[in-house]
C-alpha cells in the first residue's frame, strides 16, 4: 500500500487502462481520461476533460498511441498543471518527438517508455526505460515501480529509441515465426505439431504465448498488442535511422486486420500460385532452352540488365530470347534455381531468385506488376553473376 497520492492516467487504451487499474490497486488515488470517451476500468475515477483530471494530480501518466496524440493532449493540458506535476510519458513515439518534449516541459518531464503488455503491467512486470532530470525520476519511480521495474536511460531520445529497438526485435521474430509457419505448411506439417517443435527454440516464448492466435479460429484471449501499433513503432524506427528495415512493411500486410493481436501477421499465408507463376516460366525458360517461356513470364516491354563481362548490358525482351537456342543446356541435369524471396504490395511485387548454372551462380532481383489485361508479369529484372 502507498501514500495517497493522486495520478492521472491520459488514455485508457489497452496499456493505459491496465496501467490504471494497476497503480489504483497499489493504493494510488487514481483518475483517467480517454479520448475516445472509453470508461475508466474498476476503481479507477473518470474525468470527462484532460484538463479536469490533472488539475489536481501530483503525476500525470500518459499511455498514447503516438507522438502526435502525445504533444496534442499535452498542449491542452499544459496550463492546468500544478507547477509540481511530474510528467511521466510511457508512450511509444520517436526519439526526435521525445527529445521535444524533453524540452518543452524541462524538468518536469520523465520519458519512461515500457517493455511488455498487459499481463506484464497486471503482473508489476514491466521493464520501464526511464530517463529524466533526477529529482523527477525520484518522484515518479515508486509510481514506475509499482508498475515494473525502472532501468535508467541516457535521456529521453535514448530511452525512445532504445523501445523501438526493443520492438524491432519483436518484430523480427514475428516474422521469423512466420517464415517458419509457411515453410511448415508446404511441408504438409500439422499447425499443433509445428507449433510444440517451434516452442522448443529460440522462438519458444512468442510461440507459447500466441499459441491461441497462431492456431486460427476465434482466439481465446484478446489482442495484447497490435499489427497496427507495431507498424507504427518499425515505422517510426525506419525514419528515426533512416535505415531500410524490412519489418516496416512486413508486419504491416494489407490482408490483416491492424486491430488484430501481431501473431496474426505470422499466419499470413506465402504468395499465392498467380503471383509466382511468371517466375515458375522463367525458370521453365533456363531449364528447357525455349524462349517462349521467357515471353510467357516477362510484359513485352521489359529489361533485362547487370553487368556483363565488365560492361553493362540492358536487354530488351526480343535481345534476352534470342541469348536462348531453344535446348536445354549440356549441365542442365546439373544446374537448379531457386526463389529465395517475394513481397506482394497491392499490385507490384519484388523477388529474388538464386540460380547455379555451373561454376557461376546468378542472383536475380526482378519488379513484377500485375494488371488486368495480363496478371502477374515480370516488369523487369536485374541480375549479378557470381563467378
Amino acid at each position: 500500500m502507498t501514500t495517497q497520492n493522486t495520478i492521472a492516467v491520459l488514455g485508457l487504451g489497452r496499456m493505459g487502462g491496465a496501467m490504471a487499474a494497476r497503480l489504483a490497486s497499489r493504493g494510488y488515488d487514481v483518475v483517467g481520461w480517454t479520448r475516445s470517451g472509453r470508461r475508466a476500468p474498476g476503481a479507477v475515477r473518470g474525468a470527462g476533460k484532460a484538463h479536469e483530471a490533472v488539475a489536481r494530480a501530483d503525476v500525470v501518466l500518459l499511455a498514447l498511441f503516438d507522438g502526435p496524440a502525445c504533444q496534442e493532449v499535452l498542449d491542452d493540458v499544459h496550463g492546468s498543471l500544478r507547477t509540481d506535476t511530474v510528467v511521466v510519458n510511457t508512450s511509444t513515439i520517436g526519439p526526435a518527438e521525445a527529445a521535444r518534449l524533453a524540452r518543452q516541459f524541462g524538468p518536469s518531464y520523465v520519458h519512461a517508455p515500457v517493455l511488455g503488455s498487459v499481463p506484464a503491467v497486471a503482473a508489476g512486470a514491466l521493464r520501464i526505460l526511464a530517463a529524466a532530470n533526477p529529482g523527477a525520476l525520484a518522484r515518479a519511480r515508486p509510481v514506475l515501480e509499482a508498475l515494473g521495474t525502472v532501468r535508467d536511460a541516457a535521456d529521453a531520445a535514448t530511452a525512445a529509441a532504445l523501445k523501438l529497438i526493443a520492438n524491432n526485435g519483436l518484430a523480427g521474430a514475428v516474422l521469423a515465426l512466420r517464415d517458419a509457419l509457411r515453410q511448415a505448411d508446404a511441408l504438409g506439417l500439422p499447425r499443433d505439431r509445428t507449433l510444440d517443435i517451434l516452442e522448443l527454440g529460440g522462438l519458444g516464448g512468442l510461440v507459447a504465448r500466441k499459441r491461441p492466435f497462431l492456431l486460427g479460429g476465434a482466439p481465446a484471449v484478446p489482442a495484447e498488442f497490435t499489427i497496427g501499433a507495431l507498424g507504427k513503432d518499425m515505422a517510426l524506427l525506419a525514419d528515426a535511422s533512416n535505415t531500410p528495415l524490412r519489418s516496416a512493411t512486413g508486419v504491416a500486410d494489407e490482408a490483416v486486420d491492424p486491430e488484430a493481436d501481431i501473431a496474426a501477421a505470422a499466419t499470413v499465408p506465402a504468395a499465392g500460385e498467380a503471383v509466382l507463376a511468371p517466375l515458375r516460366a522463367y525458370v521453365r525458360g533456363h531449364a528447357t532452352g525455349d524462349p517462349a517461356h521467357f515471353r510467357a513470364a516477362f510484359l513485352p516491354s521489359a529489361h533485362v540488365e547487370g553487368v556483363r563481362d565488365g560492361a553493362f548490358v540492358s536487354w530488351s525482351l526480343d535481345e534476352y530470347c534470342a541469348l536462348f537456342p531453344g535446348r536445354p543446356a549440356p549441365d542442365e541435369p546439373h544446374r537448379s534455381r531457386r526463389v529465395d524471396a517475394i513481397d506482394v504490395h497491392g499490385s507490384v511485387a519484388t523477388a529474388t531468385m538464386t540460380l547455379t548454372h555451373g561454376t557461376d551462380t546468378f542472383t536475380d532481383v526482378f519488379l513484377l506488376v500485375h494488371t488486368a489485361h495480363d496478371g502477374w508479369r515480370i516488369a523487369n529484372k536485374a541480375y549479378h553473376r557470381h563467378t
